[in-house]
């Protein structure tokens, strides 16, 4: 089975994607928060429809403002699931706005929702079961393939980028939350 940096060079949406933002470190809440949103999403469907689909959540999803969305009312619900640029299940729209209040949240205890993620990296959380087990009780709508993709994806976890993939060399410049494991373990 071909890995992901064999089939995005030269797609027309994958290849954007893989070069410029999977596996790529985010330190902003927002966009953390929009990747997490769109794992949530693409559950049960291909990631080229929720790329074909991203700039239409955006929208949607007023630029993935946590206070927005966290404000979100039954009037928002009714016109996410009216709107057919993004996925209309009333579970994960509504999971999107309650995350959206579970990351403030975490702002209150740790500053940030990179905070957090930075707080159970350093405190021994590096694999993807632990990480589960952190995210069910955290978040909802968080199966294993939805967490393990935020993190990988965010660069936490390993696995975005083949060794020999050019874009890997330029996420390890970055040096990743699951690169600097090797250094500080």
């Amino acid at each position: 089975m071909p890995t992901y940096c064999e089939i995005a060079p030269g797609h027309e949406w994958h290849r954007p994607y893989h070069d410029h933002e999977y596996g790529y470190p985010l330190h902003d809440d927002n966009a953390l928060f929009e990747r997490l949103v769109l794992e949530i999403n693409q559950a049960g469907l291909s990631w080229l429809t929720i790329l074909k689909k991203k700039a239409a959540f955006n929208i949607a999803f007023d630029g993935f403002d946590i206070d927005t969305v966290a404000a979100y009312g039954e009037a928002d619900v009714a016109r996410l699931l009216a709107d057919a640029g993004i996925i209309r299940n009333r579970l994960k729209v509504r999971a999107a706005i309650e995350n959206a209040k579970r990351i403030q949240q975490l702002r209150h205890t740790h500053g940030s929702f990179k905070a957090w993620l930075d707080h159970h990296h350093r405190a021994g959380t590096h694999d993807k079961a632990a990480w589960m087990t952190l995210f069910k009780k955290t978040f909802v709508f968080t199966g294993g393939e939805i967490v393990n993709e935020f993190l990988m994806s965010t660069g936490y976890l390993p696995g975005c980028h083949t060794p020999d993939c050019p874009i890997y060399a330029k996420i390890a410049a970055l040096n990743p939350p699951w690169m600097r494991l090797r250094v500080e373990g």
